[in-house]
């Protein structure tokens, strides 16, 4: 079943956020040397990143990846790693190695086939940050596009209903594999989504399974 955990606004949910994560990370490291994060584009996430930053984690023992990227150019103001650069991976100590970009510029099938070697060299993912779209999509699988039923560890996205048309996104099975999986949801443009979910709606972002839900009152409709 799905957990959802009711936030004021943006920067309760952010921090609420934040909080959870790291006593999640902590968690995982108690068990194991690594802890392995899949990470989202979005300023919603961002603002959660930022705060994350600020912790005093073991950097050195985790390890980043990307739910999604777009195919833009290396450096591109679109790409969520330069978000993820900026909020987050230049805030922290992190080793190069540690940080696992998705290589979008090579074109989807080409960036699917050579991320899902590192996907399956990672095995398992601990935990998977996602954002929600107004449609309902999570990372880039969106409502009716083929991508959403690869079954491979990443999938090459085209013809994605919101520009660039072209992305690479790990796939479902991937996401539903990994041992935790935490959505930000922030907006009233959010709240038909939600309430579609709820209602049992199999949307890209309910296919993926349980789910622990941070929402604030905008996206709840409480405000």
């Amino acid at each position: 079943m799905h957990e959802f955990r009711h936030c004021t606004d943006a920067a309760d949910l952010a921090g609420a956020a934040a909080a959870h994560l790291a006593a999640r990370i902590r968690n995982c490291l108690d068990g194991r040397e690594v802890c392995r994060i899949a990470l989202p584009g979005g300023r919603t996430p961002g603002r959660c990143l930022a705060l994350l930053a600020g912790d005093s984690l073991p950097w050195e023992r985790l390890h980043w990846y990307l739910g999604d990227e777009r195919c833009y150019p290396p450096g591109h103001a679109g790409r969520n790693d330069v978000m993820l650069e900026a909020e987050l991976w230049s805030r922290i100590d992190t080793p190069a190695a540690n940080r696992h970009p998705i290589p979008a510029e090579l074109g989807p099938e080409a960036a699917a086939g050579r991320y899902s070697s590192e996907i399956v060299a990672a095995g398992q993912l601990d935990i998977v940050l996602l954002g929600m779209g107004e449609d309902g999509h999570t990372a880039s699988l969106f409502p009716g596009n083929p991508a959403l039923d690869d079954s491979r560890p990443v999938v090459p996205v085209h013809r994605a209903p919101k520009p660039p048309a072209e992305r690479v996104s790990l796939g479902l099975s991937t996401l539903q594999a990994a041992t935790e999986r935490i959505v930000l949801v922030s907006g009233a443009d959010k709240r038909v989504a939600l309430q579609r979910v709820q209602a049992g709606e199999a949307l890209p972002i309910a296919r993926i399974g349980p789910l622990l839900w941070f929402v604030d009152d905008d996206a709840a409709g409480r405000s």
